[in-house]
C-alpha cells in the first residue's frame, strides 16, 4: 500500500495528501497543527509529502540523507524536476513538446495566415 501511494503521489500529490489527512494520522506527527498541511496542500504538495516522509523515516527527526526527499519535493513543485509530465503545445525544434529533432520532414506543416486560425497542409507522395 505505501508503494501504491508513492507512485500515485508522482501524478496526483494533492490527492495523496488529502487521503493521508482524512484517513490516517501520518501528518499528525510532523505537523503540530493542521495549518501547515493545508498550506502545503495549496502551495507545495510534494514538499509537504517529502517533509512528512523524511520525518517518519528518521523516526521523529530529519536525518541528513532523508532531507533529500524534501529537496526533491521542492524541486518537483517548482517544476525543475519533471517526472512523466509532458507539456502540451509548442512543437518546434528544441521546444519541450516538439521532441529533439522537431517534426519529420514530410509531416504536417502549418500554413501561415494572420489571426488565430491556422490552416493545416499535408503533403504526401505515393510510393510504388
Amino acid at each position: 500500500m505505501p508503494c501504491l501511494l508513492g507512485c500515485l503521489a508522482l501524478s496526483a500529490p494533492r490527492l495523496v495528501l488529502a487521503v493521508l489527512f482524512l484517513f490516517t494520522d501520518y501528518l499528525a506527527g510532523p505537523f503540530e497543527t493542521n495549518f501547515w498541511p493545508f498550506m502545503g496542500f495549496l502551495l507545495l504538495p510534494m514538499t509537504t509529502l517529502g517533509f512528512a516522509a523524511s520525518w517518519h523515516i528518521g523516526q521523529g527527526s530529519h536525518e541528513s540523507w532523508a532531507v533529500m526527499l524534501i529537496v526533491l519535493g521542492l524541486l518537483y513543485d517548482l517544476g525543475i524536476v519533471r517526472v512523466g509530465r509532458r507539456r502540451m503545445g509548442g512543437g518546434g525544434p528544441g521546444s519541450p513538446g516538439g521532441g529533439p529533432s522537431g517534426p519529420p520532414p514530410g509531416g504536417p506543416k502549418l500554413g501561415g495566415g494572420g489571426g488565430g486560425a491556422k490552416e493545416i497542409v499535408i503533403e504526401a507522395e505515393k510510393v510504388g
